[in-house]
């Protein structure tokens, strides 16, 4: 009884947490690229964080897979279901236009992350300005080059601008910084799949010998590049650097089959979307300078998008390797 009891109480504890939503609360849907990894796991806690206010009904879904059509069909559904608005973080911009329009015309408020070329959005959000990004990636990786040797870039897609933007810039860094370093084979794309990338890392290896670097794009890309690299027993002949969070690589970190990641935090940019989207349905906007209350969001930086809608930038990376990881628990 007394098991019972306790049982009861922690349950009444629980719900008491879950904010009580009136019909006229609005729902807000984050759509990602796919679910499962902990890039958005982390995200999704920011979503739900956001919820918690009670001012709007926050929940995150996406495929299983990084599959655009999948996406796709996730979008379609919340139409049907007529949201109040739809966060996206899409696998490929492109794609999605037709299914974002759709939702635009039936009055939904439509945000999306890591796509600045989106046409069909009203705010597109960004941690930063992408090519600086990974011409900041690029310099890392050049100066543990010392700045020569033969280096490649992956992407999870070509579709994904983002990750393109990223490889572009890291390219143009070393061009510009490292005339020494050979680029082979770029912009290999790994489908968001540690598996992939560990596969094509060992391709490159056995194409390129004498390869000394990697910058990678997806946050799995440097999961399996790193466990090539540390199957190859090539820690202290090669450079990794790429976008990932320690969760993902402190034991690659550790041993240096990876040297660095950069990344922003999922979980802000669950808040900032969500809160976005929360001012688009109140018939808000967001202005130069504004201050979303987010760290890395406290004074950003809008600009014209591709489309009608803008595109919000914030200074929210972080540079990360094996002396620092800690200080990142997630």
């Amino acid at each position: 009884m007394k098991k019972y009891l306790m049982l009861t109480a922690a349950l009444a504890a629980s719900v008491a947490t879950v904010p009580a939503f009136s019909a006229d609360v609005p729902e807000i849907v984050t759509v990602v690229k796919i679910t499962g990894i902990n890039w958005f796991n982390r995200m999704e806690e920011g979503v739900l964080e956001f919820g918690k206010s009670g001012e709007a009904k926050t929940s995150q879904t996406g495929p299983a897979t990084a599959d655009v059509a999948l996406q796709i069909k996730i979008v379609e559904d919340l139409i049907a279901k007529n949201v109040a608005a739809i966060a996206v973080v899409p696998n490929d911009p492109a794609a999605m236009e037709p299914v974002l329009k759709k939702a635009l015309d039936r009055g939904i408020k439509i945000v999306t992350h890591e796509a600045d070329n989106q046409v069909n959005t009203m705010y597109d959000i960004e941690a930063f300005e992408n090519p600086a990004y990974g011409a900041r990636l690029n310099q890392r990786l050049g100066e543990c080059m010392k700045g020569e040797g033969k280096w490649t870039t992956f992407v999870g897609s070509l579709g994904n601008q983002t990750h393109v933007q990223w490889a572009d810039g890291g390219i143009a860094n070393a061009t510009a910084n490292f005339p020494k370093m050979e680029l082979v084979d770029a912009k290999q794309e790994t489908n968001n799949s540690a598996d992939t990338a560990y596969a094509k890392a060992q391709e490159m290896l056995k194409k390129y010998p004498d390869i000394k670097g990697f910058q990678g794009a997806s946050s799995l890309d440097v999961v399996g590049i790193g466990r090539a690299i540390e199957e190859a027993g090539l820690q202290d002949k090669t450079c990794v650097f790429g976008t990932s969070l320690p969760s993902m690589t402190d034991k690659l970190l550790e041993t240096g089959a990876v040297d660095g990641i950069s990344f922003w935090d999922p979980k802000d940019s669950g808040i900032v979307q969500s809160k976005v989207a929360l001012m688009l349905i109140n018939g808000k906007t967001v202005e130069d300078g504004a201050d979303l209350g987010v760290p890395g969001y406290n004074k950003v930086t809008v600009r014209q998008g591709a489309g009608a809608g803008k595109v919000i930038l914030g200074q929210a990376w972080a540079d990360v390797d094996k002396a620092n990881m800690k200080d990142y628990p997630f």
